[in-house]
């Protein structure tokens, strides 16, 4: 039970309600942050491995290009 106080014991039964609510809902909290934070990790690593991905398809094109020039017996000139 709380101590007698001047202040009334419906703010203070108020005050200890929102304090206990707080209290509780932290669990919770905790486990969503960390729900939320695993799936941006994952939706960064996707987003990385797809542009890994296309850098590797145009770099590819780009060496068959340059092969298919060779073929044919012409230069291939390199950008610097």
């Amino acid at each position: 039970m709380a101590e007698v106080t001047s202040v009334n014991s419906q703010i203070t039964d108020a005050v200890t309600q929102a304090n206990v609510k707080v209290l509780g809902d932290a669990p919770a909290m905790a486990v969503s942050l960390l729900y939320q934070a695993t799936a941006q990790a994952l939706a960064n690593a996707a987003h990385n491995a797809t542009s890994a991905q296309q850098q590797t398809n145009v770099l590819a094109q780009a060496v068959t290009a340059a092969c298919a020039k060779s073929l044919l017996g012409t230069t291939v000139e390199v950008a610097e």
